[in-house]
């Protein structure tokens, strides 16, 4: 997938379903790692970090474009590294930017937030106003995954949904989701708020303070590296369950009730 440009949010739309309450949406925020030329020298010497997992999250953008045509929902999703800016944190978060960009001037700062961090959130915070104001319940989906392991301590889960626990919306699709991967694959270690809280700063956190949990259902999906890095079958399968899973729920909720509840 070509990288878009810093002023243009990365929006990919599939044919809409019939219309009903709840509207899905997936986001993706660390699709790459991509670092635009203007700001390469800001990376000697930090090169390595950019394949790791501080640099992206492996595999996050092309599970994210899987759910968004299963879900004919759509996609928005930017591919430059997180270590330029961190589309998940809040601005004046710590870790909004890294040790290759924090310093830089404030001015600097604010232009890179003008131009790589402002599109894709704003993008994504005015689809969902949208929405809402429509009278649609948004449920949102953000891809992303993690490293099997971190400071030696290695992550007991292959994929894991982050999500408040005090919003019974987002309970629910995490509970049933979870259940529903796990009936496809009972080899799978499934988890709820880890590696992570899901009620920590990031862009469900943020679309929270906006949107009633009557109007807003927000959960981050986590998958673990291992699988992409794994590659071949194990990847593909994982995947495809994955997406199955989501699939089954919202299809149930059409049969049963004519709209899918989350």
């Amino acid at each position: 997938m070509k990288s878009m440009p810093g002023a243009t949010p990365a929006r990919f739309d599939n044919a809409r379903a019939a219309v009903t309450r709840d509207a899905y949406i997936i986001t993706c925020e660390h699709g790459g790692n991509e670092v635009p030329a203007a700001y390469a020298p800001l990376f000697v010497g930090h090169e390595a970090l950019l394949p790791a997992h501080r640099g992206w999250d492996a595999g996050a953008l092309a599970l994210a474009q899987q759910l968004a045509t299963a879900c004919d929902a759509p996609l928005f999703a930017a591919t430059t590294t997180r270590l330029l800016i961190d589309l998940n944190r809040s601005i004046g978060h710590r870790q909004l930017h890294s040790e290759a960009t924090r310093a830089l001037p404030l001015a600097t700062r604010r232009g890179i937030q003008t131009q790589y961090y402002r599109p894709h959130r704003d993008a994504i915070e005015s689809e969902v106003a949208c929405l809402v104001a429509s009278g649609r319940r948004v449920v949102h989906v953000a891809s992303h995954s993690f490293t099997p392991e971190l400071g030696g301590v290695v992550r007991r889960a292959d994929v894991a949904w982050l999500y408040d626990p005090r919003r019974a919306g987002e309970r629910a699709l995490a509970s049933q989701w979870l259940a529903a991967l796990k009936h496809r694959r009972p080899d799978l270690k499934l988890r709820r708020n880890y590696p992570y809280e899901g009620k920590g700063d990031g862009l469900t956190a943020w679309l929270r303070k906006r949107h009633s949990e009557a109007v807003y259902v927000g959960v981050e999906l986590e998958v673990n590296q291992r699988f992409v890095t794994a590659g071949g079958a194990a990847w593909t399968t994982l995947c495809a369950d994955t997406v199955a899973a989501l699939q089954s729920l919202k299809t149930a909720s059409h049969t049963v009730h004519g709209t899918p509840q989350g």
